[in-house]
């Protein structure tokens, strides 16, 4: 590996450890950022407008005192968190925040983001829960409606020309992000499940053509690797929703296995699905960001007759994802509170059993402090299926 790009893998290091870091340095030259919550949101109307967009995490290991005092506690602790560190000021290079309709816990504390932040900017993206031709034609006209609010407050018109570059920006981003998991097929892979969700993760808090840069230089530093630094051990494949730490990585491979794929909003379900580049771009937009993101808070109608055949036609994703990453057992990972994926808890379990795949389902707080209780459960499954 050539010194420039082991200085890729340490400034993406550096990057998640301050998170922000990149952001406040543009900041002082002058670059505006708009900061945005989940995958629903769709960053290239932002980039378009002329904005960095910035998507907000929250930190595991800093304990949730802010955000409480304005939040009760049964929300979603992934949210709390971001919310906890935007009162604490991590992210006030940030002029604007933009919230979708994703889940109750981002929804009902929309109004409390906006009247505790104090933002000049602010939008709540409304998203149909539904996947159907009205449905599209509903969430266009939302989108359309965050084009304008942002064009106003950008002070300029976002054309569609606009629209067009930003979605060959973010295609060819999400492109060289995929790529990292083609060096995860090898057995053992040569990059492990903790430094591609580092790396994903730092991508979402840099400009779109830095986040690129950043990829293809890691991607030399790991096509260097003649051996890799991994052992054989059981292939694992994490399911759930937003995962922007690398802690349950490093403890599921610290116990004896290697993650190689994944079914998360940092991960295969927002960095995988593209926007066509042919026609409206708006409605490649409404397009990706409604049917494509395969989220449980987006209903599907059923498909087929059987209960097997609708359990296909909801997760034949994962199901494809297994086999492409010889995958011997998955870990869906849950954060208490979060009723999208709890709902669906029970359903993904029987499809990836419908695939003789041994699954451990995991609820979780978003604190590093339950490690060694989930230490414990993790290295039975692999006992088990070893």
């Amino acid at each position: 590996m050539n010194e420039k790009n082991s200085n890729s893998m340490a400034r993406a290091e550096r990057y998640y450890q301050d998170y922000g870091l990149r952001a406040r340095e543009l900041k002082e030259e002058g670059k505006r950022f708009i900061g945005y919550l989940c995958s629903f949101v769709p960053v290239e109307i932002i980039n378009a407008a002329g904005f960095f967009p910035f998507r907000l995490r929250g930190d595991v290991h800093e304990p949730i005192t802010k955000g409480d005092t304005q939040l009760e506690t049964i929300a979603c602790p992934f949210m709390r968190g971001c919310f906890d560190l935007s009162l604490k000021g991590m992210y006030d290079f940030c002029e604007g925040l933009v919230i979708p309709h994703a889940c109750d816990s981002m929804t009902r504390t929309y109004s409390v983001w906006r009247y505790s932040l104090g933002l000049p900017y602010s939008h709540f993206v409304n998203i149909p829960h539904g996947v159907s031709e009205p449905a599209l034609e509903f969430f266009k006209a939302e989108l359309n409606t965050f084009r304008k609010s942002l064009g106003r407050y950008a002070g300029r018109d976002i054309t569609d020309g606009d629209l067009a570059e930003a979605i060959e920006l973010y295609n060819n981003n999400r492109e060289k992000a995929r790529a990292l998991y083609e060096l995860r097929k090898a057995d053992p892979p040569l990059i492990s499940g903790s430094e591609v969700t580092r790396v994903l993760t730092v991508a979402l808090s840099l400009p779109v053509t830095e986040a690129t840069a950043l990829f293809d230089e890691v991607l030399a530093a790991l096509r260097d690797r003649r051996v890799s630094p991994l052992q054989k051990a059981p292939r694992i494949m994490v399911d759930g929703a937003c995962i922007d730490n690398i802690d349950i990585f490093k403890l599921i491979e610290d116990s004896g296995a290697n993650v190689v794929a994944d079914n998360l909003c940092i991960g295969t379900r927002d960095y995988w699905p593209h926007a066509n580049t042919e026609g409206d771009p708006m409605d490649a937009l409404s397009r990706r960001y409604l049917d494509k993101l395969n989220c449980p808070r987006t209903y599907r109608d059923k498909v087929g007759e059987t209960y097997e055949e609708d359990l296909e036609s909801r997760f034949g994703n994962m199901g494809a994802l297994s086999r492409e990453f010889k995958v011997d057992g998955v870990m869906l990972y849950v954060y208490k509170y979060c009723d999208p994926f709890g709902f669906e808890v029970p359903a993904r379990k029987a499809y990836f059993d419908s695939l003789n795949i041994p699954v451990l389902y995991l609820e979780d707080e978003y604190s590093a402090g339950t490690t060694g209780r989930l230490r414990t459960r993790i290295q039975a499954f692999l006992e088990m299926i070893g």
